[in-house]
């Protein structure tokens, strides 16, 4: 019983579109990446006590059995924070993607349309192999760039408002 309750807990599946997948572990740079946004965006939230951050894995559940997704970085604005479950079940307000090669088309094209459908209201795209951070955010239903930078350069965030990422301290 114990170990199945383990196992459960550590799914690392995702369902997309009502189709049960399982994603690479994620590797070393990845982690580095992930650790240096968390660490940029806990350090704005010290000062500016808006909501909360959430990294993966930890289930967002947008649609029972449909889509169940497992998003790298998550934040939940204060207001919204009744979704912080035993998952999260329903919209956050932020998602990030740390892309890999081998997740290029589920992050970039599949993920993105699944965040869009469900309005999640910004959602980063994080390319290691480019240095790229683009900020995408829903305008008029559909996702707009919202900040962009490569290789250097700040981006902003409208939904963590302050927000300023130097690219150069994610992926220097």
């Amino acid at each position: 019983m114990i170990m199945e309750t383990i196992a459960r807990d550590f799914d690392l599946t995702e369902i997309i579109n009502g189709e049960e997948i399982m994603g690479p572990s994620p590797f070393g740079k990845h982690q580095d990446i992930i650790m240096n946004i968390i660490r940029t965006i806990l350090f704005h939230l010290q000062k500016n006590d808006v909501g909360k951050l959430c990294v993966s894995p930890l289930d967002v559940i947008l649609e029972d059995a449909i889509n169940r997704l497992q998003p790298d970085i998550i934040f939940i604005r204060k207001e919204n924070l009744a979704i912080f479950q035993d998952w999260i079940r329903g919209v956050p307000d932020m998602v990030c993607e740390i892309v890999s090669p081998g997740s290029y088309r589920k992050d970039t094209a599949i993920k993105k349309k699944v965040y869009e459908k469900y309005k999640v209201p910004e959602y980063w795209i994080v390319i290691p192999e480019l240095q790229t951070i683009e900020i995408l955010t829903i305008e008029n239903d559909r996702y707009e760039t919202h900040s962009y930078a490569e290789l250097e350069g700040i981006v902003t965030s409208k939904i963590i408002e302050g927000l300023q990422v130097n690219i150069n301290d994610i992926f220097g």
